[in-house]
């Protein structure tokens, strides 16, 4: 039996859905009156309430079997905005909660102000980009209506960039510029593809845009042009190949906490909204064609970012392209769904949230893992990290658990993303999908072995480290590659949490 205050909570319903959005929103005004010097303890407060929060919505989703709803100041669309959190929201607010705490509590050290140090601009900015990026995100979860959901892309592009060059070396000033142009180019396509739905139909409202296209017969041929214009915009912005070429120059030169934010959450709030268009705005233009395209993206993205890790020098920029070839597999998510009956739809969806979330904690812990090496030994060549596994113990033990739970071995979510998603390729006889997941294994394999050969090399003594990192920063990127590693013990019954919003309707058009 619950206590009394969870279902006090709980009861809550809807309402629950305006936390999310003013936690962060309350950290960035509160930046601005305490400076540098508090917000980090503050954050690291909200965070918390954050995680607790996220968890609240997502027992409450599960509880009502149903979305909640929430309009804001009681009125309705198309002349309000409201709030939407179904199975999928719940699993983007609790991933985004979980990653930003355990990367708030990582950042105290680099980005916190010891009592009686200087207070330096870094610290301030970190701290209030980080916010940014966790408010975009949980926005781009709840938001309903399309110029909301543009609104919540652009605060997430804005508080990403900026976290890419907060060094202010001129290489990452360079990197954050492309990635400006890159962000800038999807803003502009996104907002293109806004404006002809809401010249064709009146409304940006998700819900009433769906029955609206659901009615129309024939469909407006300006829908084609809309949705594909967001698509591609929403893919330069989530850096699947061939719009990668902001993403690994990126990571270079961004602190290890930006990096783990960036690959764990950023290029998936974009990626997100693409299932949202696709699943809920208009799954009946989901066809064979338009779903084979998106997949032989993803393929290409799985062969080349894991071909082209297996070639890097630095083991930062190795994690960067392995970032690449992850999201690929996030995109065979629509050939699978548009070949599969309803309730195959079902599954291939819950295997590609698994496969986020899997791919958000474990890159998270091994892009921190790599920053922790690269502060230790001052350098990060792959060639020079001989008996970095005696010196660093945890460390790289980290980096090798979240390198494993990528690989897909059992009981990794990974695992049980690609035995969800394996079934309808098999049934559907599609069986490349299959195989260029195989494929994929093996490559990520390949240049971890890389890694740990170097790594393990010879009986070498430890290298002399400039710094030794802080335990507690070594365990938070081992909790998240542990968390990568056995999120297949997830209950059954937490896993029916993405069908939740799910209806008959909806999937009937993934044909």
């Amino acid at each position: 039996m619950s206590p009394a205050w969870l279902a006090d909570v709980l009861a809550l319903g809807g309402d629950l859905l305006v936390v999310p959005l003013m936690l962060p929103v309350g950290g960035l005004l509160l930046g601005l009156v305490l400076g540098g010097r508090h917000l980090a303890r503050v954050a690291l407060a909200l965070m918390v309430l954050g995680l607790a929060a996220a968890l609240a919505v997502a027992a409450a989703v599960l509880q009502a079997g149903a979305p909640l709803h929430y309009e804001l100041g009681g009125w309705s669309a198309p002349l309000g905005v409201g709030l939407k959190a179904d199975g999928l929201s719940a699993v983007l607010l609790l991933i985004s909660a979980l990653v930003v705490l355990a990367v708030g509590i990582y950042a105290q050290r680099p980005f916190g102000v010891a009592p009686g140090t200087a207070e330096t601009r870094s610290s301030l900015a970190f701290w209030m980009l980080l916010l940014g990026v966790w408010a975009g995100l949980n926005t781009v979860a709840l938001g309903q209506d399309l110029f909301t959901l543009f609104v919540a892309l652009e605060l997430l592009t804005f508080s990403a960039v900026p976290l890419v060059a907060l060094d202010g070396r001129a290489e990452t000033l360079t990197a954050a510029l492309r990635y400006l142009l890159f962000a800038l180019l999807g803003s502009v396509l996104y907002l293109l593809g806004a404006v002809l739905f809401y010249g064709t139909f009146g409304t940006l409202d998700i819900a009433l845009l769906a029955t609206a296209i659901r009615g129309a017969d024939p469909l407006p041929p300006a829908l084609l042009a809309a949705a594909s214009l967001m698509t591609v915009g929403l893919l330069a912005k989530t850096a699947l190949f061939p719009l990668h070429l902001w993403l690994p120059p990126a990571h270079a030169g961004a602190p290890p906490a930006a990096s783990a934010v960036l690959s764990a959450l950023v290029v998936k709030g974009s990626f997100f909204l693409i299932v949202r268009i696709w699943f809920d705005l208009m799954p009946m233009l989901l066809t064979t064609t338009a779903a084979q395209i998106l997949g032989a993206l993803g393929v290409a993205a799985i062969l080349y970012g894991g071909l082209l890790a297996l070639r890097q020098a630095r083991l930062k920029l190795l994690v960067a392209y392995s970032t690449l070839a992850q999201l690929g597999y996030l995109f065979l998510v629509f050939p699978l769904a548009a070949a599969s009956e309803a309730a195959g739809s079902v599954d291939v969806l819950t295997g590609g949230m698994l496969q986020l979330v899997s791919h958000a904690l474990a890159k998270a812990g091994m892009f921190l893992a790599a920053g922790l090496i690269a502060a230790s030994l001052g350098q990060d060549q792959i060639s020079a990290l001989g008996g970095i596994a005696r010196a660093m113990p945890i460390t790289v033990l980290a980096f090798g658990l979240g390198g494993l739970a990528l690989v897909g071995l059992e009981p990794s979510g990974a695992y049980l993303a690609k035995s969800l998603l394996d079934g309808p390729a098999a049934a559907g006889g599609q069986w490349w999908w299959g195989l260029a997941m195989s494929v994929g294994g093996l490559l990520t394999a390949a240049y971890l072995i890389r890694v740990f050969y170097h790594a393990l090399a010879g009986f070498q003594l430890p290298p002399s480290l400039k710094r030794r990192p802080a335990r507690y920063q070594e365990l938070i990127a081992l909790a998240l590659a542990l968390g990568a590693l056995l999120l297949g013990l997830l209950p059954t019954e937490l896993l029916g949490l993405v069908e939740i919003g799910r209806t008959g309707v909806e999937l009937g058009g993934l044909r």
